[in-house]
This record gives C-alpha cells, sequence and structure tokens, in this order.
C-alpha cells in the first residue's frame, strides 16, 4: 500500500497567490522546451444526455511530478467535475488526487501569463481583456504580476457583467480597470490582449491590433469555434502551448488554414521552447505575437504539484491508501 494525499477543495483555497501558479507553470513550459512529454486533450462527447469528458496529462521530471486533469462538463447535472490524480515522476507511485475546480482559472491564467511574459513587449502597459467570467479574473491576476499595466479596459457582451469585472479586479491590481462598451474600444492602442470567452466568431477585427501587440488567445479549444480572425493569425507569431494542438482543436488556426490565409508551417513554435530559449520569440517591437492556450497538462501537474508541496508543509488534506498492481492483481 502506498499513501495517497486527497486536497478538498477547502484544503486547496487560499493555499497560492496567481505569482506562484505563474512561478510554477514557467517551470514546466521550460521542462517541455526542454522534451519533457505532454500531449494534447482527449475530449468526448456525449449526445443524452449532452456532455463533454476530458483527459490530458504531462510529464515534469524535473518536478518529479506527471499527472493533469480528468473533467466532465455538462450531463444531466449541467456542472462540471475537475479531478486532478498526481504521480510520483520517479516511483510512478499515485502521491496526490486534488479537487481542481478552485486552481483552474489559476493554473489557466499562469499559462497565459507565461506567454505574455514569453512574447509581449516589456514596455506593455495597457491591458485589453474580452471576457468577464473567471478565466477573465485569472488571466487578468496572474498577468499583472509579469508586467506593469497602468490601464486595463474589458468589454464583455454583457454590461453588467463588464462593469461587475471592472470594480472587482480594481481591488486585486494596481491598474486603472474601466468597462468599455465594445471590443474595438478594449483593443484599440492596447498592448496586451487576452480573449477568455465562450464565443464562436471572433470577438475582434485584427486589423485593429496595432503593430507590437501581443494577443493571448484562451476561450476556444474546439475545430468549429475561435476567438481570432484569420487576419489576426496570419500577421502574428503564431506560438500555441503544443503544436500538436494547433491542428488538431485550435479553432482560429484551423479555420486560418482552411480559408488559405497561412500553412501548417506557421506554427512558429511551442510555448515551452520559447521559454527554454530553444527557439526565439518576438523578434521585432513591431511584431504581433499570439499565444493560443488551449490548455493542457503541463500547466495543471505544475500547479497540482505545487499545491501538494504546500499543503504537505501545512498538514493540510487526508491520507487514503492505494494497492499496487503487484499486490492488488494476484489478491496477495
Amino acid at each position: 500500500m502506498t499513501e495517497t494525499l486527497f486536497l478538498s477543495d477547502d484544503d486547496v483555497a487560499g493555499l497560492a497567490d496567481p505569482a506562484a501558479y505563474v512561478d510554477a507553470v514557467r517551470d514546466a513550459y521550460r521542462q517541455r522546451g526542454e522534451g519533457a512529454p505532454a500531449k494534447p486533450r482527449t475530449k468526448l462527447l456525449n449526445e443524452d444526455p449532452p456532455g463533454m469528458f476530458t483527459a490530458y496529462a504531462a510529464v515534469l521530471p524535473e518536478t518529479g511530478a506527471m499527472g493533469g486533469y480528468m473533467y466532465s462538463a455538462g450531463f444531466s447535472e449541467a456542472d462540471g467535475w475537475f479531478v486532478t490524480p498526481l504521480f510520483d515522476a520517479e516511483t510512478g507511485e499515485p502521491i496526490a488526487i486534488i479537487d481542481g475546480a478552485r486552481m483552474n482559472p489559476f493554473k489557466t491564467g499562469a499559462a497565459g501569463a507565461v506567454g505574455v511574459d514569453a512574447l509581449a513587449r516589456e514596455d506593455a502597459t495597457t491591458l485589453a481583456v474580452i471576457g468577464s467570467g473567471a478565466q477573465a479574473r485569472g488571466q487578468l491576476r496572474a498577468t499583472a504580476t509579469v508586467r506593469d499595466f497602468d490601464t486595463v479596459r474589458v468589454y464583455s457582451r454583457t454590461p453588467a457583467h463588464r462593469a461587475s469585472f471592472a470594480d472587482q479586479m480594481d481591488e486585486y491590481v494596481d491598474a486603472d480597470v474601466t468597462a468599455v462598451p465594445s471590443s474595438t474600444d478594449a483593443v484599440a492602442g492596447a498592448d496586451v490582449v487576452i480573449t477568455a470567452t465562450n464565443a464562436s466568431e471572433p470577438v475582434f477585427d485584427g486589423d485593429d491590433l496595432d503593430d507590437g501587440t501581443h494577443v493571448t488567445a484562451m476561450g476556444q479549444y474546439a475545430p468549429g469555434k475561435r476567438e481570432l480572425d484569420a487576419s489576426t493569425v496570419e500577421r502574428a507569431v503564431y506560438v500555441p502551448d503544443l503544436r500538436e494542438r494547433a491542428t488538431q482543436d485550435a479553432g482560429s488556426f484551423l479555420h486560418a488554414l482552411e480559408a488559405g490565409a497561412i500553412t501548417e508551417d506557421h506554427v512558429h513554435a511551442e510555448l515551452g521552447a520559447v521559454v527554454a530559449e530553444t527557439a526565439p520569440g518576438r523578434e521585432s517591437p513591431e511584431d504581433v505575437t499570439v499565444f493560443d492556450s488551449g490548455g493542457t497538462g503541463i500547466e495543471t501537474a505544475a500547479a497540482a504539484h505545487m499545491l501538494y508541496e504546500r499543503a504537505s508543509e501545512q498538514g493540510l488534506g487526508q491520507t487514503i491508501d492505494f494497492a499496487p498492481a503487484s499486490e492488488a492483481l494476484t489478491g496477495e
């Protein structure tokens, strides 16, 4: 038997601030850039009741951990459930099972922040956020740890939602957070643009982007859906989280490909390669850069291990016993 730590939602709450997530995720992407294994998500769709079951994983050899998400969304409860198994990368033993919903906006936001840190101009001061939900909040809080923004403009389709977002986020970031009436108003003159929506069509006109803008798109990861238009993808130094995912479920990339605006060679490099400095990122202040973030086991395993270590230090969680296959299969 081996003891495995179970961390509940209450255990996870308050264990780490956005900067801690960013540090863990940045190092994980460096490991990916140096060869750590990771694969895109597997997504299974159910028709009746309608729902989605998804899994993805990564191995982080230097961290000493491997794991990822298994989660369901929809089905008869019309809700989501995030289970995060974490294993020791040397022994293979399960070391933790984490209720992973609470960490989701923070680990995903951390991936976006690592993309901003690797690709945006150092002097970026104006941020546009399109979207006002939990993921948009996570993206803003994490990204504010890697650049000194003085202005944040937020747009979402519901005026009350964008106003509430601006009021709440003003308490978390030093920048002046303002709700604006259109995506054009948000994007105009922005140094960094974050899209965190459930939109199926582009949420801004790529021609509105100034030269030198960085875009992090994280809200859609399905072939038929996209947040970015073909113009944005075509003019950008395009960096996905995983190269393989670009032609699997990166809707914006696939649409630009189908429109003939780009070829598959338009993928510049994976984010991990840029972080590990095995591939260049931005090469000119005038470059438009895009980080297409669809969610991977890289940030998930990194965040889970960071939480596991902190919980262990604080004596949080409950232990459960797992039987190794050598015992369970033989009944000994």
